[in-house]
Parts: structure tokens; C-alpha cells; sequence
């Protein structure tokens, strides 16, 4: 066989593993980011029009995140924020808006404790949505639901609603999302 004849077998087939190797990085990229993220995926796929441009989105909060210093609580601090979880929780039922706007204080102070940043809340929800991605739209929706308690324009179901929405992130939170992250070298 010449080697004008071996280049034409070798490099199709060369060309063609390559392209396979390229699809099957995004495929792997895209399935690590869906169970990574959860429905957050689906929401910033909608949000962004395309996968592509929302994947790319994703990767960059994910790089961010990574420059945050997430840390874990200390036992005291831990238990002093369950005690002031309870109090809050106590509050509602003679002050449901007031128990509300407490409850969204004290899961910006949980976040802050644990080193995300507050003070935006678009970043706040990207930040928290690359370890907290089933549960940020609790967030969310609870946030929603306070901005509209403070113009009185929420009901008593709601107001509980948005309890129980701050109480599923707290909890992630106050848990450190299930898992530790490895020390810094």
C-alpha cells in the first residue's frame, strides 16, 4: 500500500475520532453540569436561549463559585442559628410578616457566615446555585414572597409558604450542603 493511500484511510479516520471525542466531552460536560446544577439547568437553559450560551453561563458560576471561601459552620455557631431559626419560626404566628422579613435576614446572615457574598441578589442566587441548585428557587420563590410582604400584599398561606421555602435552603445551609469541601492548599 502506498502512503498516499494509508493518509486517505488515516486521517477520516483520524477526523472522525476527534469529532467523537469532541461530542462526547460535551455530552459528559453537559450531564455533569444537569446533575450538578438540577433544575437550576433547565431554568438558565430557558432563561438564556440556548444551551450552548446557558452552559457557558453555568461553567462561569461554577469558576466563581470556586474562588469564594464556602466555608463550614463551627458547632456553636451552627447551633446558635438552629436557636434563632426556632425563635423566627415562633415569631410567625403573632407577626407572619414580620417573621418573614426576620427569616430572610437571618438566611442572608447564614450566607454570609458560610462566605458568600449578599450583597446582590442575582449574584446571591448564581453564588448559592452551584451547590444549592435544587433548592436556590426556594430561595426564590421566599424572596418573592417577602418583597410583597412588605408592601402588605401577600396572604397569611403565602407568608407560610415562604416559611417553609427559607426553612429547605436554612437547612441546606445550616448543614453545609451536605458536604464539606476539601481544604485549600
Amino acid at each position: 500500500m502506498s502512503v498516499g493511500t494509508l493518509l486517505a484511510i488515516i486521517i477520516p479516520i483520524v477526523v472522525v475520532v476527534c469529532l467523537l471525542a469532541v461530542a462526547a466531552s460535551y455530552v459528559v460536560r453537559r450531564r455533569r453540569l444537569r446533575e450538578r446544577f438540577g433544575p437550576e439547568y433547565e431554568r438558565t437553559v430557558e432563561d438564556a436561549g440556548s444551551r450552548r450560551e446557558a452552559e457557558r453561563e453555568l461553567s462561569e458560576r461554577e469558576k466563581r463559585h470556586d474562588s469564594l471561601d464556602i466555608r463550614p459552620l463551627q458547632p456553636d455557631i451552627r447551633d446558635r442559628y438552629a436557636r434563632d431559626w426556632r425563635n423566627v419560626q415562633g415569631e410567625f404566628v403573632d407577626r407572619p410578616e414580620g417573621a418573614v422579613q426576620d427569616a430572610d435576614l437571618l438566611v442572608t446572615s447564614l450566607m454570609r457566615e458560610r462566605g458568600y457574598p449578599t450583597d446582590n441578589l442575582a449574584q446571591k442566587l448564581a453564588d448559592l446555585s452551584v451547590e444549592h441548585g435544587r433548592t436556590v428557587e426556594h430561595y426564590r420563590v421566599a424572596h418573592d414572597v417577602n418583597q410583597r410582604s412588605l408592601k402588605h400584599e401577600a396572604t397569611t398561606e403565602q407568608l407560610r409558604g415562604a416559611m417553609v421555602h427559607y426553612r429547605a435552603l436554612f437547612d441546606e445551609l445550616l448543614s453545609d450542603g451536605g458536604r464539606r469541601r476539601h481544604a485549600r492548599v
